[in-house]
């Protein structure tokens, strides 16, 4: 189904994932830090007999993160590998009939790098968001 979306929000902005990009949605209570690894890499966390790669959402688009006891993590498969992308809230998945419009708004670089385009539902703007931009992280993580 093309038309069913995630509702979430990274660094409290309404967004969209495509839900045939998504595993599964889980809370994580304990993500284990990595030495060196990139700021936008939280750590790593086990889930369901994995080892989960966890992406501070915000530090990929270049964001300070925000502080929380609890992670709302969405699962995704990118190239083969599990990541839990941290996002702040989890709003529901919805069916959104309208294709994704092309962004007409100046962003900021981080957000820019990762939208795919804008979606209308009920009146509220979400921006569709690319899972695997999110993983990759900000320009400076790629140039390392």
């Amino acid at each position: 189904m093309d038309n069913l979306y995630l509702i979430a929000t990274i660094a409290d902005q309404p967004v969209a994932i495509r839900a045939a990009l998504v595993e599964s949605v889980v809370d994580i209570d304990h993500i284990a830090p990595v030495p060196l690894a990139p700021p936008h890499i939280a750590g790593l966390a086990p889930l369901r007999s994995r080892v989960l790669t966890i992406i501070c959402c915000e530090r990929a688009l270049g964001l300070p993160p925000t502080p929380a006891r609890r992670s709302r993590i969405v699962v995704v498969n990118v190239d083969g590998h599990h990541y839990g992308l941290r996002v702040g809230t989890i709003e529901d998945a919805r069916v959104i009939e309208d294709a994704p419009a092309p962004i007409r708004a100046r962003l900021d670089a981080g957000w820019a790098r990762v939208a795919l385009g804008m979606l209308d539902f009920g009146g509220e703007a979400l921006l569709l968001v690319d899972p695997q931009a999110l993983v990759a992280g900000p320009d400076e993580a790629l140039a390392a």
